[in-house]
This record gives structure tokens, sequence and C-alpha cells, in this order.
């Protein structure tokens, strides 16, 4: 008899295209994935050992008879038992934990038909039950031929029984898939019993196989695009798998992030600067774990090292540092890219949110330059960074309750001898983790973006304190309410700011918003346009921290400032330096004429306020006169010093 091995030969080709993709694909060692890899191996062994057979039996005269029998043999036990590693893949999928009691016991029961037909394959050189090959007459089919067949079927369809058994479980396209590919693989094996001299086997099970790649394997969402490493995602993936699946075996994460990154792309190109970025990971790949570096982002890359070996993680560091200081090139340009480092070491215990929190933490921490390049990420800085979180969860839960504690630091009216005017601040006394102090949780509040809503929630709770002085028949001027420069990014900020102060009914006039010099620098359009506007409902604007080397003088000047706070360097300068004195007295008159009031900060000595007054500021603000107080202390106090107010 003759066959046609055409098709076995096109599925090997094809089989071994997706053998070649499905290698850049995803590298968890899920089991999953394992499993897919053996049904590839299993496939490939079958179709290969087919074709070798069916060329050894034309030619049995010719080879050795015991070479064709085991070739022949193999291909007997490779072939139906395509259908048990399908059928395992399937129900890795669909129990995608190994260490699952209910995969166990699937497994184990299915895992005897197919050891029970490997046995009869076996001793089938003594039955003869499947197949005969010898001198006088070739190859002949046995008897029992019909149970290769059998196994087969029996492995596709336990296949959609346990599809349909757990579809609850799995999602419905996955559903499908796993439902559908079994079928087909049925389906050609019944045309090749249609036509027995044409085999099919091999067909049938790439088909199979192609359809899995394409639906559940094909992981090229899992490569990053540019640089052709596995991506962020990819790399949290592995990280979240290895935390799982080894808690007890540490590695090791180097972030490497090039620093101003955009200057190569404005100057060259997007194009250009993506060949500097793909320059960059060739190196990275040869230096570091070739398999295991990640895009992490943009313009960083991670490097997994999942064997701490401590030698050949410092060897790679200096390397990086070492490439970095020379040239790169790219089209007709050639750069010298900066680069720094975060270092973390995972430890037991660790999530993979506090793993990915902690590398982050070690590159910003490297960009401050604080570090070096490199910034290890040791026990130290992960109790900060856990503080860090802690401050972080305070910060909502008391954005959430609108809990915030306000103190209110007097300032002093130098003409009338009064206090008519406040500072407002925030405070957190009390929290999980004790007092939190405002310069430890106000620069974490704006790197977070919790800053804008903190602002609005201390802008109402102002201007509820301000109606209740009023209610009471305190003289109020105005109470200063600090606004971070993330808050002139954030959307409608005038409507906000207008609906809090209508809704409490609360005068305009008594209101100060507050913002930096830095603030002023960095968006001076919008906070332009934005102290213009709140000038014509009578809302007025200071400026604080003036002094500390942002401003440009013109750009205050054409601001409707109603107050300018001298920083408090300003007058601890002028304590020792007759010029500097000479030069901030200079610039309160010139203030004071465009018709601002002038606010002395930063004030604790008699000395300084003499200082101060002799600069000819309006108000004074400082411990000198009265610390921050809650605003029961505050009322009492504005109550003991309420006074003649006329010309203030």
């Amino acid at each position: 008899m003759r066959w046609n091995i055409a098709a076995e030969a096109i599925s090997m080709v094809m089989l071994g295209i997706i053998w070649v993709y499905a290698r850049k694909g995803s590298h968890l060692p899920t089991l999953k994935n394992r499993m897919f890899q053996g049904c590839l191996l299993v496939t490939f062994s079958a179709i290969l050992t087919n074709i070798l057979s069916t060329l050894m039996i034309y030619r049995y005269d010719e080879i050795p008879l015991w070479l064709t029998g085991l070739v022949t043999t193999v291909y007997y036990v490779l072939t139906p038992l395509m259908g048990l590693a399908y059928f395992l893949y399937t129900v890795s999928v669909i129990y995608p934990d190994a260490q699952d009691g209910q995969l166990r016991r699937v497994v184990g029961v299915w895992l005897l038909p197919g050891a029970a037909y490997a046995l009869m394959v076996l001793v089938n050189p003594f039955t003869h039950s499947l197949f005969t090959i010898d001198a006088a007459r070739g190859y002949e089919r046995g008897r029992l031929v019909f149970v290769t067949y059998l196994i087969f079927y029996a492995y596709c369809l336990a296949s959609i029984v346990v599809t349909v058994y757990n579809h609850r479980r799995i999602d419905r396209k996955i559903y499908r898939i796993l439902a559908a590919f079994p079928v087909l693989a049925v389906l050609v094996i019944l045309v090749q019993q249609l036509y027995p001299d044409v085999i099919l086997s091999g067909s049938a099970a790439t088909c199979a196989l192609l359809i899995i790649y394409l639906h559940l394997q094909n992981k090229q969402i899992s490569v990053d695009y540019l640089t052709g490493v596995p991506n962020r995602q990819e790399l949290l993936n592995m990280l979240g798998y290895m935390i799982k699946r080894a808690p007890n075996k540490r590695f090791v994460l180097v972030v490497v992030s090039l620093r101003d990154f955009r200057i190569i792309n404005n100057t060259c190109g997007q194009i250009t600067g993506d060949e500097f970025l793909k320059e960059v990971c060739r190196f990275l790949v040869q230096a570091g774990p070739r398999d295991n570096v990640y895009r992490f982002s943009g313009d960083e890359f991670a490097l997994l090292f999942t064997n701490e070996n401590v030698e050949q993680i410092k060897r790679c560091v200096r390397s990086v540092q070492s490439r970095m200081t020379q040239p790169w090139h790219a089209a007709d340009y050639r750069f010298v890219l900066s680069a720094v480092m975060g270092v973390i070491a995972y430890n037991r215990g660790d999530t993979l949110e506090k793993t990915v929190s902690a590398i982050e933490y070690a590159v910003y921490e490297a960009k401050t330059g604080k570090f070096g390049q490199v910034c290890y990420c040791d026990q130290k800085m992960l109790e900060k960074l856990e503080r860090r979180r802690r401050i972080i969860q305070v910060l909502r839960e008391q954005l959430a309750r609108q809990s915030f504690e306000m103190y209110y630091q007097p300032i002093y009216s130098v003409k009338t001898g009064t206090f008519r005017y406040a500072e407002s601040l925030m405070r957190i006394p009390h929290s999980p983790i004790g007092p939190l102090m405002p310069f430890e949780f106000i620069p974490i509040a704006e790197e977070t973006g919790l800053i804008a809503e903190i602002t609005y929630v201390v802008l109402d709770k102002v201007c509820q304190y301000i109606n209740r002085l009023l209610a009471k028949g305190i003289d109020v001027g105005s109470i200063h309410v600090n606004f971070s420069g993330v808050q002139f990014n954030q959307p409608d900020l005038a409507g906000r700011v207008l609906e809090i102060i209508r809704r409490n009914n609360t005068p305009p006039g008594a209101i100060v918003i507050e913002f930096t010099e830095s603030t002023l620098a960095e968006s001076t359009q919008v906070v332009t346009a934005f102290a213009m506007e709140m000038m014509q409902y009578g809302i007025k604007m200071g400026l604080d921290d003036f002094g500390t080397g942002y401003s440009n003088i013109a750009s205050v000047i054409n601001i409707p400032f109603g107050t300018v706070k001298l920083d408090k360097s300003l007058v601890w300068v002028s304590m020792e330096s007759e010029k500097s004195a000479l030069a901030i007295k200079n610039l309160s008159r010139t203030f004071t004429e465009l018709g601002m009031k002038v606010v002395a900060e930063g004030v604790e000595t008699d000395a300084q306020r003499q200082l101060v007054v002799d600069f000819g500021v309006d108000q004074i603000q400082g411990f000198y006169y009265a610390k921050p107080m809650p605003a029961d202390e505050m009322e009492d106090f504005m109550l003991k010093h309420q006074g003649d107010t006329h010309g203030d």
C-alpha cells in the first residue's frame, strides 16, 4: 500500500513556524505554557516518526527490520497520545494552579487510558495486535489497530467534556476555543479514515495547535513592539509568578532609567529617538541577563536576575555605567546618554505591589542624585517606602472623611497692632502611625496628586471658620489658603473655588489664595489668568515665599497680588548683611507703592521684628507673636487681641 504524506510534510513545516514564533512569546513557566511546549514537542515527534516510518516501510527490504519496527512503534505511541497532550493542555488552561487538587484528580484518571495504550504498543512485537513488519510481507495492520483511533477520539471527547463541565469558571472566548479545536481534529481524522491512503494525523494536530497558538498562546501583546523585548506587563506577570510559585527564591531587579531622553526626541525626532532606544536595549541584552531584559516604560529598561549572583549583578551595573560615558550613534546623530539605576533584591513575604513600588522608588531616589547614579533599595529605604505608603493611606482616609485638623497662625498688622489676618495650615496630629508633620506629608500629597482635593477640603473648612468668627462678632480681615502648583493643573479650578465660597456664603474678600514663587515660574500664564478671574469676584491673591529665587519681577508686577510674603531667608540674610537689608527694604517699598501689602514671615526675635518694621512691611508673621494654633485657640486669641482697626 502506498500513502500520501505530502500533507504531513506541509504540517511539519507549519509546526516549525509555530514553534519558532512561540519561543518569542511569553517566557512565563506557567503550567499552561509548559503544556503548550509539550504539545509542540509531541506533535513534531509524531509527524517526524510518521514520515520516517512511511519512507522506511516503502524500503523495508533495504533497511534493517528492527529499525523500521522501532520507528513505527514510536510513531504508534505518539500519534494517538497527541490527543492526550491536547487534553492536558485543556486541563492546564481550566486549572492553571499546578497544586489544584481537582487538576490532579482529573489528570490522574485520564492518564490511565494513555498508559494502557502505551503498554499495548510496547508489547506489540509479541502480540502483533497493532501492526506487523516482516521480511516476507512487509507492513501489515493488526486486528486492534482501531484502538489507535479510539484513544485519539477518547481524548478529544474528554477535552470537550471537561471544557463544557467547567464552562462557568473560564472566559467565554476561551471556552469556545477549547471546545472547538478537538472537534476540528476529530473531523480531520475522520477524513483520513474515509481516505486511508492519505495520512492526515499530523495535519489534524497542527490545525489544533494553530488555533491554540493564534488565540491562546500568541503573546505578541507581551512583547514591546519597538525593541522586541518583553514589555512591562510581561515583567509584572513574571514577578507575580515567581513570588507566588517560589516565595523562598531570591531575585534581583535592576531598572535602568535614561535621563532627559525627551531632549533626544526633540532634537532628532521620534524616529531617530527610537533608534537610540533600540541601541540601548541591544546593549542591555548583551550586558545583562539575555532572556530577562524588559522595557519597563518609555525610556526605562528592567533587568531581572533570577539567580542572585552578586558579582554578575555588580559586573552588569559597572558595564552599564561605563557604556553610558561613551557616545551612542543613530542616523547622523551622536549623543552621550545619561542614566541612573535602581536596584532591589526580593525578600520573602514581599508582594508584587511592594516590589514594584520599591524599584520605582529606588529609581526616583537615584534621580534626585542623593545616591549617585545607582540607588540600592536597602532595608532602611524599604522602611521609608513603607512609611510613605502608610502616609498615603492616612491621607486618603482623612480625605474621605474630611477629617483634617485646621490650625491658624495669626498675622500681626503693624499699623493697628491687631491680629485680623491669619494663615490656615492643615495638620494631622493623630493617625495610626502617630503625628504627621507638614514637611513630611505635603510633598507626598503633591507627588500623588491628592493635594488637589485636599486643598478644596481645606478651603471649605476655612470658609466655615470665617463664617463662625463673623457670627461671633470677631472682625476678620482675611485668612490665607495655600494652593500647590498641582492645583493649577486641575480642570475648572476657578469654578470649584467659586462654588465652595458661594456655597458657604462666605465674603469673597475674606479669602486670600496664596501660592509660591515656583508655581508662578512654572505656570505663569495659568496663574495670571486665574488671578485675573478671582479679582473680578473680590478674591485676593497672595505670593508666598518671595525671594526663594524663582520669580520674574515682571510677572509679579503684572499679577494683581493683594499680598507678597517675604521669605524668612530674606529676613535672616538681612540680619547679617547691610546690602541685603537695603535691597529688601527697597523691594518692600516698591511692592507697597504698587498697592500690595508686604508680609514678613519667619520672624522669631525682637531684632528681626525691628528690622522688618524698618523695612516698612505691613504685616508680620512668625513665632515672635504666635505659633500655629487650633481653631478654638485661634478664636480666643483673636477675641483677646481685638482693638481699633482703623487704617489697617
